[in-house]
């Protein structure tokens, strides 16, 4: 850890934080044209920013696919958007948390015979306690690094035959917890104590930094990905965590909150907008272009990081 603060301390910025809260107070940028007949997937689209995201898509005319843990809700959704826009929409219902489940949506992805021309990788938790997937892992490493990282690798011979695309993390400004990186030994928060906060803004920094690894491979297929932070705003994640939380939550988070509406927005004009083609790899917050943390856009870190996901994932038979 000490030869982590003596790395990054000296690249830390007053201004980078500045900026941070100058952009909170700015609106996203909106893009007005149609998005007719494209192919849109949308993870975890049954409620707060996926669901209004699936909605925005579909007011725009796109042909959706979203991926839900839940059948009912999943159904109630698909039905609400179809009779009200008239656009094609379709569900996929699969668990996030496990691994097998998270194959399973990228070989339905990669059957498909049609391109994918943009994937919204949103499904999230937020969690107080620790907890493991049946697969034996943290299941916020899972949902917010291992899932994207996952099917995104799983996608890239489509990629290459298509030759188009775009991919977005909704990831979130809580990555800035892990002040000093990652630990590369403890990714599962076993040996240390566990903080909901903490483990959060790692499974995002690491998502992150994951990122910046697939931009470089995604360069060639000529699709493009990038990770943004959707607003503070109100949605249902941490509804089973403690009294504590949700008393935090309902009367603090919650009151100087937005409406998800606002990032859905934000995805859409990142999704359909060609003003974000011009590069890859970059973190929005919303619509604006933000400098990293130093741990974040660290590409020693992110090989470092790649090469230890290669292993987790290999004692578990997933081959990355």
């Amino acid at each position: 850890m000490n030869s982590k603060i003596r790395k990054y301390w000296p690249q830390y910025k007053w201004s980078n934080v500045f900026s941070m809260v100058k952009n909170m107070k700015q609106h996203p940028r909106r893009y007005t044209e149609s998005f007719e007949g494209k192919l849109v997937v949308i993870t975890g689209a049954t409620a707060g920013i996926g669901y209004q995201t699936a909605r925005k898509y579909a007011a725009m005319g796109a042909h959706i696919i979203m991926i839900n843990r839940n059948l009912e809700k999943s159904k109630k959704v698909r039905r609400e958007i179809a009779e009200e826009f008239g656009t094609p929409i379709e569900s996929f219902i699969a668990d996030l948390s496990l691994l097998a489940d998270i194959q399973r949506v990228g070989k339905y992805l990669l059957s498909l015979e049609r391109p994918i021309d943009t994937v919204i990788h949103n499904a999230g938790v937020h969690m107080e306690f620790r907890q493991e997937t049946p697969d034996g892992l943290e299941t916020n490493l899972v949902l917010h690094y291992l899932c994207p990282l996952i099917i995104t690798r799983m996608l890239m011979p489509k990629y290459q035959l298509d030759r188009a695309g775009r991919v977005i993390f909704v990831s979130s400004e809580a990555y800035r917890f892990a002040v000093w990186g990652l630990d590369l030994e403890d990714l599962e928060w076993k040996r240390r104590r566990y903080s909901g906060l903490k483990a959060y803004g790692a499974g995002k920094q690491a998502q992150i930094l994951s990122m910046h690894i697939l931009a470089r491979e995604l360069a060639s297929h000529n699709v493009t990905i990038h990770a943004m932070h959707p607003g503070l705003v109100r949605t249902e994640s941490g509804r089973d965590n403690g009294r504590l939380y949700q008393w935090y939550k309902r009367n603090i988070i919650d009151r100087f909150s937005d409406t998800p509406e606002v990032s859905a927005e934000a995805l859409y004009y990142l999704g359909a907008s060609p003003e974000v083609l011009q590069a890859s790899g970059v973190f929005f917050h919303l619509t604006t272009e933000e400098e990293l943390a130093p741990p974040a856009r660290d590409l020693e870190a992110a090989e470092a990081l790649w090469q230890r996901t290669r292993e987790l994932l290999c004692e578990k038979g997933v081959a990355l």
